[in-house]
């Protein structure tokens, strides 16, 4: 079994969003431990996001309840790869990439012992630059634009209506 100690060095953290109070005050204490390897900045900073998306390899989404999912989506047309807890919006976009054209790593449960799991997997993926890449052009070229959905719409009101 891995452990958070196992992955240190294998990877890089920055954390941006907010949350329940022990919860971040918890991440905060976390960045004296990990210098270098670890960030956290308690916020919503839209500008900063759209950069971790552009930057990052992998973004991490442990979400407990996630009606929408709009942040999986932004990251996946920039080539971040989703790690995400199979919930809401996540669980509709998201297909893991063990599965027939899948593209993200998927958890089940939000735990520590899911996530440390999928880090693990995302760290072995990273490894295999030519699954990451061909990973990375499956999800880029996915069409999550509004006219897709708008159409889907549309074809799903003509079905009812006939």
């Amino acid at each position: 079994s891995r452990s958070f100690h196992d992955l240190k060095r294998k990877f890089s953290c920055l954390i941006l969003g907010s949350g329940e109070t022990s919860v971040e005050n918890e991440l905060k204490a976390l960045q004296s431990h990990w210098v270098g390897y670890y960030n956290t900045q308690i916020d919503y900073n839209e500008k900063l996001s759209h950069k971790m998306y552009a930057g990052g390899d992998f973004i991490l989404m442990p979400s407990r309840v996630e009606p929408c999912g709009l942040n999986q989506l932004y990251a996946m047309r920039y080539g971040t790869v989703p790690v995400v807890r199979r919930t809401g919006g996540l669980k509709d976009t998201v297909i893991d990439f063990g599965e027939d054209n899948g593209y993200g790593i998927c958890f089940d449960q939000a735990s520590v012992k899911d996530i440390i799991y999928s880090i693990g997997r995302a760290v072995e993926l990273y490894k295999d630059k030519t699954k990451l890449d061909e990973i990375r052009q499956r999800m880029m070229n996915i069409n999550n634009s509004w006219e897709t959905s708008a159409g889907k719409y549309i074809e799903l009101y003509q079905s009812i209506y006939k």
